[in-house]
């Protein structure tokens, strides 16, 4: 695409509730869509304010990751405004032809409540440098027949989300490392394998971008049959939709990072209430904005606790909202409980 003059800043221009607002109006569908690829891009800053001009126009809604090394977006889009969109995708030569991942479920109003694209220096933070793998030399793609068989077959199936995205959902007999981050994940998996190198090792994640990246930093370390699922737990879920031969090996519900937080691919309930253990898979956050922890809470403990995780966290959120900001104002308190660090609430309430 021809470049373009843009605005010194540009941002989204109406808070989250003024943005809940405009969306409970609108009288159109909208595609939840994600999408990858690793591919040189000289210039990322530039290129982000192209996007956000182009999309802002079209009424896209998300949050997109750009870096040198490639795209990673999770997105929806007006129905009406598809093929535009799409337009403006296949403009750029290294995003031509770009494989779509449509969500599962679709929530009512929007999975995103506004645009926002960062240029980052990796698409997937990996703590790794560059001498540490080659990306470009990645795993085998598995369809989700060829999925099927190998698990069957009694291939390692290794599960490459975090501990709080597998607690609520996986493979049958997936291997899940205990991880909070992809970074931290990586060397866990490699030492988790080590003595296997031979086997063959089935990788997934939610569309398949964090796989690509283990798949060759697997390889570069030995292992010798490494594959993945293609398209992700998403993709495989659309495949044995429309499959009656294919049978679902996934349970319980694939976590997104969006504001429908997850989508059910089976009826199982596989996870518990964090409170009071009783069977559950509803993700919510802390209602207190200084915790804001990341945990599982049933329907009774919501309302019993007031959406919160703890005894303490209740009193904070009962402080009028000044007292709340001075607390939220101390640097100790900023990351304190950030999000998803598993932790036993049982003791807490």
């Amino acid at each position: 695409m021809e470049n373009k003059k843009v605005p010194k800043f540009l941002f989204n221009k109406h808070n989250r509730k003024q943005a809940e607002e405009i969306l409970s109006k609108e009288e159109f569908k909208r595609k939840t869509v994600s999408f990858y690829r690793y591919t040189i891009i000289d210039q990322p800053k530039e290129l982000r304010d192209e996007l956000f001009i182009s999309w802002t126009e079209l009424n896209v809604l998300g949050r997109i990751y750009l870096a040198k090394e490639g795209i990673n977006a999770q997105l929806n889009v007006p129905e009406h405004n598809w093929d535009k969109f799409e337009a403006t995708i296949n403009s750029y030569s290294y995003f031509k032809n770009m494989p779509f991942k449509f969500a599962v479920q679709e929530k009512g109003v929007g999975s995103f409540y506004k645009l926002t694209i960062k240029v980052r220096k990796q698409i997937v933070a990996d703590g790794l440098s560059i001498d540490d793998y080659d990306v470009t030399n990645v795993g085998k793609h598995l369809t989700a027949a060829q999925w099927n068989k190998a698990m069957n077959d009694g291939a390692l199936v290794v599960d490459m989300r975090n501990h709080y995205e597998s607690e609520i959902g996986h493979f049958k007999n997936a291997i899940c490392p205990d991880s909070e981050t992809f970074k931290e994940e990586l060397p866990m998996v490699k030492d988790i394998l080590k003595g296997k190198e031979k086997e063959k090792v089935l990788l997934y994640c939610t569309g398949g971008i964090r796989c690509e990246k283990t798949s060759s930093y697997l390889k570069h370390h030995g292992f010798e049959d490494v594959n993945q699922l293609h398209g992700g737990i998403i993709d495989y879920t659309h495949q044995v939709n429309n499959d009656d031969s294919l049978e679902n090996l996934f349970v319980g519900k694939n976590f997104v990072f969006d504001d429908r937080v997850s989508e059910r691919i089976s009826d199982d309930v596989i996870s518990n209430c964090h409170q009071c253990d009783k069977p559950c898979d509803e993700h919510t956050n802390c209602r207190n904005v200084h915790c804001n922890l990341l945990f599982i809470q049933c329907k009774e403990c919501k309302e019993k606790y007031k959406g919160c995780c703890s005894k303490e966290c209740i009193q904070v959120n009962d402080l009028p909202e000044a007292e709340q900001k001075k607390l939220r104002s101390g640097k100790e308190n900023k990351k304190m409980f950030h999000s998803h660090k598993k932790v036993d609430l049982r003791d807490k309430i």
